[in-house]
């Protein structure tokens, strides 16, 4: 008899792990003995990277469990590969079609949004919603359980989330879904073999002798363009990099997305920098921060990256949240020196910007303690996985 409780069962063809479905038979076996859980958080890419820290705590508070992961194209490719994901699906028409006919004991709704919980109205069944829901009356979002009361009341107070709050983001969506203790769960990002051996390659590639390999992430999501530095501002940092004692051989690398690559042409102009592809997909870019060794980013996707990568982060702040970020003891925070920060306004008429006030010293001066750290750590690490680094 099949094993159609066995969460790698799929009812139509061998699901890879072994020629035969028999439990006497196959080490992989895995039974679905607990609860069928459904995780609801679309969007945007650097937050969706940011709660695969949710996952381990999901399977202490539900052992056993399966989870199905719903979320926006294209964030579900950052999630590939993940073992503590046994289903993903996006809002794709035909993936809606097989999120009707599931069912689920409880589903953990992260974003506080309509088009959230219209994912758990379109599941078969669901016994239990926690995090947020929409009000029944008036459509507006509130908590669905006690425990999402804190997140809900900081999204509404500008004075509670820019001076009050003192938690990471991460640990407040964790809270907010009812998951036990929080005990800083990291982030899980996995890459395949061909990501490692591109990774690989890059690494092998841009490095000069033993190196440290700096990444400086020069992009940001368009909507909040005050979250990176400016051309000039990038070029400034690379020439303070290229003066330090310490830092003077590392290679440079520009790692950016779509829309980055004219953008870090201008940059490197006549600098001894390295550009990488910018335009290859977000897998892609997995490949080149994992070749890096430090990484300095806005508070982008690529910071949530390298933060996964678990690598040094050097990550500066204007219009965002520092407090919101967990570095896990691996990296600095730079806060801008403006004093209207943070404000998270998308639009801004200042003549002295926040990112025209970031201590390019104090950034140089975080690089530099990322060699200690790779020292003593025994990094760089390797690209294979974001759990288990070894030298390479």
């Amino acid at each position: 008899m099949p094993e159609i409780h066995c969460r790698h069962f799929n009812g139509y063809k061998p699901c890879g792990k072994h020629s035969e479905c028999d439990r006497s038979a196959c080490a992989s076996y895995s039974s679905v003995s607990g609860h069928r859980i459904l995780l609801v958080h679309l969007e945007a890419l650097g937050a969706v990277l940011r709660s695969t820290g949710l996952l381990d705590a999901i399977k202490r508070r539900y052992p056993g469990s399966h989870v199905t992961w719903v979320t926006k194209a294209p964030a579900h490719t950052l999630l590939r590969n993940l073992t503590s994901v046994d289903r993903l699906l996006t809002l794709a028409p035909e993936d809606l079609l097989t999120l009707s006919v599931l069912n689920f004991d409880v589903a953990l709704v992260v974003d506080k949004s309509l088009v959230a919980s219209a994912v758990v109205k379109a599941a078969g069944s669901v016994g239990q919603v926690l995090g947020f829901r929409p009000d029944p009356l008036t459509g507006a979002i509130v908590p669905a359980n006690p425990d999402a009361l804190e997140l809900w009341h900081i999204g509404l107070s500008d004075h509670l989330k820019f001076h009050q709050n003192v938690k990471s983001e991460l640990q407040l969506v964790h809270e907010s879904l009812s998951l036990g203790p929080y005990v800083k769960d990291e982030y899980q990002v996995a890459l395949n073999p061909d990501e490692v051996a591109l990774a690989h390659a890059r690494r092998q590639a841009w490095r000069r002798g033993t190196a440290a390999i700096i990444g400086i992430n020069t992009g940001c999501s368009p909507t909040l363009q005050h979250k990176k530095l400016t051309i000039e501002g990038h070029r400034r940092l690379i020439a303070r990099i290229l003066a330090h004692p310490h830092l003077r051989h590392s290679p440079i690398v520009l790692l950016g997305g779509p829309g980055d690559g004219e953008r870090n042409e201008a940059i490197a102009k006549d600098l001894p920098v390295i550009v990488s592809p910018a335009d290859q997909g977000l897998r892609d870019g997995l490949a080149s921060v994992a070749a890096c060794d430090l990484v300095f980013s806005g508070d982008s996707l690529g910071m949530h990256m390298a933060i996964g990568l678990k690598k040094w982060v050097v990550a500066w702040f204007g219009p965002s949240c520092a407090q919101e970020i967990e570095l896990y003891g691996r990296g600095r925070k730079i806060l801008t020196k403006a004093p209207c920060s943070p404000c998270w306004k998308r639009v801004c008429s200042k003549t002295d910007m926040c990112y025209d006030q970031v201590d390019y010293n104090e950034c140089v001066q975080a690089l530099d303690e990322g060699l200690s750290w790779l020292t003593l750590s025994s990094k760089p690490h390797s690209p294979e996985t974001s759990s288990s680094p070894s030298p390479f």
